[in-house]
């Protein structure tokens, strides 16, 4: 009798748990569409600062990069190469280690 106790008390957290956790997700902005459109406006409004941030967070993509010698790429680093291509008429001639090497110089 006693191990039917915990067993049942164990089945009845595994069946409220889903919704205690569901209820405080939809509280926050992440579960609605009010967060990702107010996300994007801020986004598309300070672009020029969204893109620096997007070529520092390629920092440890731009590392593994270079050590690879070109070999690993990630889509983080491709994203930062392209946006220093479409602001910077001279990285658009130089190559993708040369720019990753770039990055990485950045303070």
């Amino acid at each position: 009798m006693k191990s039917f106790a915990p067993s049942a008390a164990l089945v009845l957290l595994c069946a409220l748990a889903p919704n205690a956790l569901a209820g405080s997700f939809a509280g926050t902005s992440a579960g609605t569409s009010a967060g990702a459109s107010s996300a994007g406006t801020s986004a598309s409004s300070n672009s020029t600062s969204g893109d620096d941030k997007l070529v520092r967070e390629a920092r440890e993509d731009a590392a593994g990069f270079v050590a690879s010698e070109g070999q690993v790429r990630t889509a983080r680093l491709e994203a930062a190469l392209r946006v220093m291509r479409e602001r910077d008429a001279a990285a658009r001639e130089a190559s993708d280690l040369a720019l990753a090497r770039a990055i990485l110089a950045r303070e």
